[in-house]
């Protein structure tokens, strides 16, 4: 299943996938599918979760890496492979390339996470640093491909990768047969477009919901215009849809067969990152958390029985501190308030007293004496608090209050 320049805009049908399916027999680990009873209820039908997050490499991005290599001729092998990403794709090049005997060069950003750029090596690939941006990392392996001879392996933009990662909706009609809608993350649109082959070729009933951050939305004004449209620097913290501009080949598959394009805000990434950490105990990547985010923004606008694929768990542990903490501010579980009081010996002590009986927990003190707005005798105090949620950031405000403090909006 290998194809040329020339038709590599052909389609991609449903035995391309099944192909695919065998082909990864033995690498791709058939992934759990996971029951989530808070979304259930929310939602008010079963949900579960396609958890490629546990797939080897830490996303679904091996599938279509291994499946576009393999169907390499042998003169494209020894000449090498070559990619640009600045993590999933990445590692699924690498890992593939490893398995299949063939020398991988990998191009990524200078500011690439270092547990990222460290699995790549440890895979197996040849690491170069290039570039500040995924698009100049993006121009220089495809200099690389044409001074080399390599073949450069697009993460989305090929029907043999579309057939790798439309293994997974196989995979989901074995797991959840009853399957009503489907839930998946887009970026380029490989996995979506992947998906939708191999589900609508045999349930053309089930409903495939595509899901992008709002800030990188590239899909509903490409919908809109019939074609491929780039959005100038498109800007999330789920870099794994991070994308500016539609693959051809995904988006005319996506115009079909996709339903329905939804986009969710920053807040909602954060915080379903957050819910599928703490209620499902699995690390997902904001980008991985993009189906839970649509279910939470509108959880009525899906018939189930529901399938969300969180389709990456690697995560930099950096990014995780503070989409976590993100995440509890959306969801109110931080409150930052300012106020004054009297500057006397114990003040403070006396205020934090006051936070301790409303069962707030301090997580870090800004005491200020010398600003000149201040009045002789008086001090300011910011504190950033842990709270229960809004209705406990109300109740520590109401106490603070109650105590005699001016609170400072």
């Amino acid at each position: 299943m290998s194809y040329s320049t020339a038709d590599s805009l052909r389609s991609v049908t449903l035995d391309d996938v099944r192909g695919a399916q065998k082909m990864l027999t033995g690498v791709a680990r058939t992934t759990a599918m996971e029951g989530s009873r808070y979304l259930s209820q929310l939602v008010g039908s079963p949900v579960h979760l396609k958890c490629e997050n546990l797939q080897r490499t830490g996303s679904f991005k091996l599938r279509g890496a291994y499946v576009r290599i393999a169907g390499l001729l042998p003169e494209e092998r020894a000449a090498g492979v070559v990619a640009a990403s600045a993590g999933n794709h990445a590692q699924g090049v690498a890992l593939a390339s490893s398995l299949l005997g063939v020398h991988s060069t990998v191009f990524m950003p200078v500011g690439a996470p270092l547990p990222k750029i460290s699995a790549t090596r440890h895979y197996g690939a040849e690491v170069r640093l290039h570039g500040q941006v995924v698009d100049e990392t993006l121009a220089a392996a495809q200099e690389y491909a044409a001074e080399t001879g390599a073949v450069f392996i697009h993460p989305f933009d090929h029907p043999d990768v579309i057939a790798g990662q439309g293994t997974v909706g196989l995979e989901i009609l074995d797991q959840c047969p009853e399957v009503g809608t489907i839930v998946v993350g887009m970026g380029g649109g490989g996995l979506a477009a992947g998906i939708a082959v191999a589900v609508k070729s045999i349930r053309p009933d089930v409903r495939i919901v595509g899901v992008q951050a709002a800030g990188a939305a590239a899909y509903p004004p490409s919908l809109a215009a019939g074609h491929p449209v780039t959005v100038a620097n498109p800007a999330t913290m789920a870099d794994g849809i991070k994308v500016g501009r539609p693959g051809d080949v995904p988006f005319a598959i996506v115009r079909e067969l996709v339903d329905e394009v939804r986009t969710v805000g920053e807040d909602q990434l954060s915080a379903a990152l957050l819910l599928c950490l703490e209620r499902a105990k699995l690390v997902v990547e904001p980008a991985g958390a993009g189906p839970v985010a649509a279910l939470l923004a509108e959880p009525g606008a899906f018939a189930g029985p529901v399938v969300a694929v969180l389709s990456g768990g690697n995560v930099d542990p950096v990014l995780m501190q503070r989409v976590l903490r993100h995440g509890m501010s959306a969801q109110g579980r931080y409150l930052a308030v300012r106020l004054r009081l009297t500057d006397r010996p114990g003040a403070l002590a006396t205020l934090l007293g006051v936070l301790s009986a409303a069962d707030a927990n301090v997580l870090d003190v800004s005491h200020v004496r010398t600003d000149p707005r201040l009045g002789l005798s008086e001090a300011e105090v910011e504190l950033h608090l842990e709270t229960k949620g809004p209705a406990h950031c109300t109740e520590v405000g109401q106490a603070l209050r109650e105590a005699g403090y001016t609170v400072i909006d």
